[in-house]
């Protein structure tokens, strides 16, 4: 689905993940879960791409509904897979963390659950090899991403700014979407291993000038940064 010129999504708004095409390629924000693959085949056969053409995968973070099919473009074409040094460990299967869940209701948990198993989200491949990155850091695929740490949700959770499509991709680092109440609009996301510094986090993010505020679930904020920090801490600071 293109939300605009040159950045497209695959999943909907329970899990997501997305992708800035340009002349010189694709980069690949976060993987999704595993039977997001199909998706992401039909959405390169729509814009006449393939996977060859992705030059990078950047993960937001390293849980498992964010890395689905990177292994498999990694294993099978060769794109490199870019996470924050700090939760490399992470999406290699070395080691994870049990926050707790907080609040919930049936309905969304069940809608959620289902989705991911549908999905493939039992039996995710975690990653043999990734390449590290560090904050402040610009890589060298297409739309130029810069590495924003974000940690809170993980250690090493990060946002990537992207300016060719006016957008900042977040991952966890706040929900637009709750996966376990329903709760619709900017606030924390559930499953995050620190809620103070998730929220701590955020300021860095004030500096941008963009159009969209994309997280990895719920949907994609079209309203700038100032507006979607002023919901979010509404929530977060109640």
């Amino acid at each position: 689905m293109e939300l605009t010129t040159g950045l497209r999504r695959i999943g909907n708004d329970i899990v997501a993940a997305h992708l800035v095409v340009r002349d010189d390629g694709i980069t690949l924000i976060d993987a999704g879960l595993a039977g997001h693959w199909n998706d992401l085949k039909r959405e390169l056969t729509a814009i006449g791409r393939t996977p060859s053409d992705i030059r990078g995968v950047v993960l937001t973070h390293g849980d498992s509904d964010h890395i689905g099919f990177a292994e498999r473009l990694r294993s099978d074409y060769g794109v490199p897979v870019f996470v924050h040094a700090a939760d490399a460990a992470r999406a290699r299967g070395e080691e994870s963390t049990k926050p707790t869940w907080g609040g919930m209701r049936i309905g969304p948990v069940l809608r959620f659950l289902a989705y991911a198993i549908r999905q493939g989200g039992l039996r995710t491949r975690y990653l043999t090899e990734v390449r590290e990155v560090a904050d402040g850091q610009v890589l060298d695929l297409p739309g130029s991403p810069e590495v924003i740490g974000l940690p809170g949700h993980s250690p090493g959770s990060i946002a990537i700014h992207v300016p060719d499509v006016s957008a900042v991709f977040v991952g966890d680092g706040l929900t637009t979407g709750h996966v376990l109440t329903g709760k619709q609009g900017p606030q924390p996301a559930p499953f995050t291993d620190d809620q103070a510094a998730a929220l701590s986090s955020l300021v860095r993010l004030e500096r941008l000038n963009v159009d969209w505020v994309i997280p990895g679930h719920g949907k994609p904020w079209h309203g700038g940064i100032a507006e979607v920090l002023s919901a979010y801490r509404d929530v977060a600071e109640a």
